[in-house]
């Protein structure tokens, strides 16, 4: 795990953008600080830092090949680097290093483009043609690892981190306010271009091919669900816990002790009892509903690891916010982002490199929004026409009593009501927020080209296909590289894996998802290696008592001087934001998450723009 940056100029004159490259290389110094290393030549330059996990004795990057003319920067891990090394050296490779970087060397000399399909990992990294004058950026598979990049009149610039990207000269810094109005609904930021004018994330499975100034990008991954309705419900837990067992060997190779995050739920906890660590690591908070610290102990217990916790105070999460707001490039208004930075830096205290459970829910179907297809079916006999004209009238009535969100959700299509795992803002509802709405995207026309692809898929594959698209990149890793980066800590997710993947896209709905539970066959699988309490826990997610802070006095008024201040009345009618504060305050509804979705753009607003 590590972090890079460059640039390439077409003026000739790259030599001279060496000092600016260290700069660029500093800003990300927390990604890597064990090692640097740069590569700069008349029309490129590419800097490193490097997290020494595999290859720790000769694994300096940039890495070359024989001659120099292929110079690497590699962001990740490639479990399967010895597998392709072997095919590579058959085939007449001379390698120096037993870092899994030089796979990316000689692969690319060997297959190009082709490597991509290869590769078992995650990654983001650039290689540079000095012969060809060509340069290949390529993104892993979910999404892993970041990748960011943007073009000015003669220059294109890349990095790990959009900070580093902001280090170059010519780079301007500007805000995209096109990005607050899609983030109010997603509580990310969802579009290609970033909170930044002309900076652009590289989706994920894409590679970014430059020459000659021009930009081409591809996609070279698609996830597909191809379902085979021969396979038995058991067949799919026999099948799940194999490719696992095999994910998680391949997830531990490493030069340094690998330890575990674990909390009260099934994904971490099946991670941590297949994968024979001494460490692991939890947190939670001085609320009795929001402490998975006692079941993390009592799986700790039953697989005989040892277990260091925290538990989070009130007062330091909101101390710590600012410091966290730093290493935050782009707002993001999950709460739980906070608590994975406590939880990343007292892993980081004792080990480099971490398991984690990301990406099972939506690979085998583990959110409880998941059911509401098999919810709705029995009002679904009703004509289509009758359902969308009841909802319409139901949506203009000012009175909520019991039902009337069923009613109105089963007058709606999916593609309609459903845009990920989070719907905080409806657009109507972002229209009245901000002061000068841009009217460019609805949320519906993001998501449109997605749902586009498994047109004729059911609705849970449907929902599960969207995630992955957008909510895991968006939201769950995005948050996890961001915080364990801060502290220098390398985080796996086993699940994430594309013999995992293959597994997972062929199991039948039914054996996903039914009307009482989800992931059903993954819980059962993970019955074998754990207790029946911990593996038929329901989803929670990490629970963050915001609900509770905002109910009380101190947390109020803090929250709503930010919601006040100058910064806020620059995008926001702060009256109506004030309102949904006080409604929430008073115990008349819940409007926690909207509350803190601009909380959070506007700590992120103020010390990335308004100090600066």
């Amino acid at each position: 795990m590590c972090g890079f940056a460059g640039y390439i100029t077409t003026e000739g004159d790259g030599e001279r953008y060496q000092p600016d490259l260290m700069e660029m290389m500093n800003s990300i110094k927390h990604r890597g600080p064990d090692d640097e290393g740069l590569h700069v030549d008349d029309m490129a330059g590419l800097g490193f830092r490097r997290l020494s996990i595999i290859g720790i004795t000769n694994g300096k990057q940039p890495m070359y090949n024989e001659d120099g003319t292929i110079v690497v920067t590699f962001n990740g891990e490639i479990y399967n680097y010895q597998e392709i090394k072997e095919d590579l050296i058959e085939k007449g490779h001379i390698f120096k290093t037993d870092a899994d970087t030089e796979v990316l060397v000689h692969g690319y000399e060997e297959y190009g483009t082709e490597l991509l399909q290869k590769l078992r990992g995650m990654y983001a990294f650039a290689v540079w043609n000095r012969d060809k004058k060509e340069m290949l950026i390529a993104r892993d598979i979910f999404g892993i690892k970041p990748m960011f990049y943007t073009r000015t009149e003669h220059d294109f610039v890349f990095g790990s981190e959009i900070k580093a990207i902001l280090k170059f000269p010519n780079v301007k810094k500007e805000l995209n306010e096109l990005a607050l109005e899609s983030y109010l609904s997603f509580q990310y930021s969802v579009l290609d271009e970033t909170f930044y004018k002309g900076i652009f994330r590289l989706p994920p499975a894409h590679y970014l091919l430059w020459k000659d100034g021009a930009v081409e990008i591809q996609r070279y991954y698609e996830p597909e669900f191809n379902t085979d309705k021969s396979i038995t419900f058991e067949g799919a837990v026999e099948q799940v816990n194999q490719v696992m067992e095999n994910s998680i060997a391949a997830h531990k190779i490493s030069d340094t002790e690998v330890g575990g995050f674990l909390s009260g739920g099934v994904d971490s906890s099946y991670i941590v009892a297949r994968s024979n660590l001494d460490k692991t690591f939890s947190v939670g908070f001085d609320y009795p509903k929001c402490n998975e610290i006692p079941l993390a102990k009592t799986l700790s217990d039953y697989v005989g690891v040892k277990n260091k916790s925290k538990l989070i105070t009130t007062q330091e999460f909101f101390e710590e916010l600012p410091k966290i707001m730093n290493h935050v490039d782009e707002p993001l208004s999950d709460p739980s982002c906070i608590a994975l930075y406590f939880l990343c830096r007292l892993a980081s205290e004792q080990v480099k490199v971490v398991l984690s459970g990301e990406g099972s829910d939506e690979l085998f179907g583990g959110y409880n929004i998941y059911k509401s297809p098999l919810a709705l079916k029995p009002v679904m006999k009703v004509p289509r026409p009758v359902r969308r004209g009841l909802a319409k009238v139901l949506n203009k009535l000012p009175m909520n009593f019991k039902g009337k969100n069923y009613l109105i959700r089963a007058g709606q299509d999916l593609e309609e009501r459903y845009i990920g795992n989070a719907y905080i803002y409806h657009i109507n509802e972002v229209y009245k927020l901000l002061k000068a709405p841009k009217k460019v995207h609805t949320p519906q026309s993001i998501t449109k080209p997605i749902y586009d692809k498994v047109r004729d898929k059911d609705d849970i594959t449907k929902m599960q296909y969207l995630d992955i698209n957008t909510w895991l990149w968006g939201d769950i890793l995005n948050k996890a590289d961001t915080m364990s980066m801060a502290h220098s800590l390398e985080v796996r997710v086993p699940f994430l894996d594309k013999e995992v993947a293959k597994v997972a896209f062929r199991v039948p709905v039914e054996h996903r998802v039914d009307s009482h539970e989800t992931k059903r066959y993954f819980r059962k699988a993970a019955n074998e290696f754990m207790p029946d309490i911990t593996a038929e826990r329901k989803k929670l997610g990490f629970p963050i008592p915001v609900r509770n802070w905002l109910r009380e006095d101190i947390y109020y008024r803090l929250v709503k001087d930010t919601l006040t201040s100058k910064e806020s009345e620059q995008f926001f009618h702060t009256d109506y934001l004030v309102d949904l504060l006080d409604k929430h305050f008073t115990g008349k509804c819940d409007n926690s998450r909207k509350i803190w979705t601009v909380y959070a753009f506007i700590l992120w607003y103020q010390k990335h723009f308004s100090a600066a």
